[in-house]
């Protein structure tokens, strides 16, 4: 069995070269070997993928406001490309995708039969590239996840963690609602997850975060507990692009059809404080 897995420096692809191995051979291509702005097909069929993991994404959110064409290269184009060629080599595709293909007007976590209404750039890419993959006939897992963060990288951990370090003030919106969900979690989640569609247990598009909600500030305040966390509105915090106000994702599909369940985001948070450490 051999996995091809795009990404490979990032906060999950990296978390998943350590795992994926418990699935197969691990071949990892990394930007310079495969890059998504012009995927070289020829690079991924060399490489006679039994299952394609892609991890690689445009994530920078604000960002994508200014680069939509960019966005929407990497997040869709790319995916529908990667989803063209697991069909050829009668590969499965897993690919991540994002809690931001919501608009966050409903009150209750959201079940992947749930309307999709992405408020910003990322989130519409994202949800193209979902689109992409579906039409293209492959087999597939399409997994959304939510607020990822990991001991590397850049992620909003790392930064609230830093700026305390500092000794700077913190101010954290308190009225958008998620689950943290972190590289670690999910890094032991996929390979049960493809085992499960290998078997015929179940394929298409799941829900994949870490267990319980909770507000940045409230993420903030379980990171640093003997620090003073500010609460703010997402009105005093500005952002290019607008974030849904409810982005929990309901997680009852994968449990029940691939029997992957993940720990409360508390835990996965404690496990990445104790790598920094």
């Amino acid at each position: 069995m051999r996995v091809v897995l795009t990404g490979p420096t990032g906060q999950v692809g990296s978390a998943l070269l350590e795992t994926l191995t418990e699935v197969g051979e691990v071949v990892a291509l990394d930007r310079q070997q495969l890059d998504l702005c012009r995927v070289d097909v020829n690079v991924v069929r060399a490489a006679r993928p039994d299952v394609i993991v892609n991890t690689a994404a445009y994530t920078a959110v604000d960002r994508a406001e200014d680069e939509p064409q960019l966005a929407h290269l990497v997040n869709a184009h790319a995916a529908g490309v990667l989803a063209e060629e697991a069909k050829r080599a009668g590969a499965l595709l897993v690919h991540f995708s994002t809690d931001y293909v919501f608009d966050g007007s409903k009150e209750t976590p959201y079940l992947e039969t749930d309307r999709t209404n992405p408020l910003n750039i990322y989130g519409k890419t994202k949800l193209a590239g979902e689109e992409s993959i579906r039409t293209s006939g492959c087999r597939h897992l399409i997994l959304r996840t939510s607020w990822v963060y990991a001991p590397a990288g850049r992620n909003f951990l790392l930064a609230i963690l830093a700026k305390a370090a500092k000794g700077e003030r913190l101010r954290v919106v308190d009225d958008q609602f998620g689950a943290p969900t972190s590289s670690l979690l999910l890094a032991r989640a996929v390979p049960e997850a493809i085992r499960g569609a290998l078997a015929g247990k179940g394929e298409g598009l799941y829900h994949l975060t870490a267990a319980g909600r909770t507000s940045w500030q409230g993420f903030a305040s379980a990171a640093l507990p003997h620090s003073t966390i500010d609460a703010i509105s997402s009105s005093d915090y500005p952002a290019k692009a607008r974030r849904p106000r409810n982005s929990v994702l309901d997680t009852t599909k994968i449990a029940r059809e691939l029997g992957v369940r993940m720990p409360d985001w508390r835990e996965g948070l404690r496990e990445v404080l104790e790598r920094l450490r």
